[in-house]
C-alpha cells in the first residue's frame, strides 16, 4: 500500500489491516482499480509468502469496493475503517491496535 501510495498511483486515505482482510480508502489517479489491486495483491503475496518461508496464494481473487460519492463525508468513512479492530474487540480504542493510518492524523 505505501508503494502504491508513494510511487502516485494511488492516493491513500485510510487504512487498516485486520487478521484477515484490508480495508483501504484510496483515491485513483490514472489506473483502473483492478490494476491497482492486481498490483497489491501480487506484491504482498510474494513479501508475505518470503516472510512466512510459504508459497502459494495469500488473497481470494476478488474484492469488495464501494465508490464514494461526492457527498459522503470522507472523514466519517475513514474512521468507520480504522475503528475496526475496536469492533471486532480486538484492542479497546483504535490507537492500540498498530496496523491502521489516516491522512487526518
Amino acid at each position: 500500500m505505501k508503494h502504491l501510495h508513494d510511487s502516485k498511483r494511488v492516493l491513500s486515505l485510510a487504512f487498516v489491516v485486520m487478521p484477515d482482510h484490508v480495508h483501504w480508502l484510496i483515491q485513483l489517479e490514472q489506473e483502473s482499480l483492478d490494476k491497482i489491486m492486481h498490483a497489491f495483491k501480487g506484491v504482498s503475496a510474494k513479501h508475505v509468502n518470503r516472510l512466512m518461508g510459504s508459497r502459494g496464494k495469500i488473497w481470494q481473487a476478488s474484492y469488495h469496493d464501494h465508490a464514494v460519492r461526492k457527498e459522503e463525508d470522507l472523514t466519517g468513512i475513514a474512521r468507520y475503517i480504522v475503528a475496526n479492530p475496536v469492533r471486532a474487540r480486538l484492542v479497546r480504542k483504535v490507537g492500540d491496535y498498530p496496523l491502521w493510518d489516516a491522512v487526518w492524523v
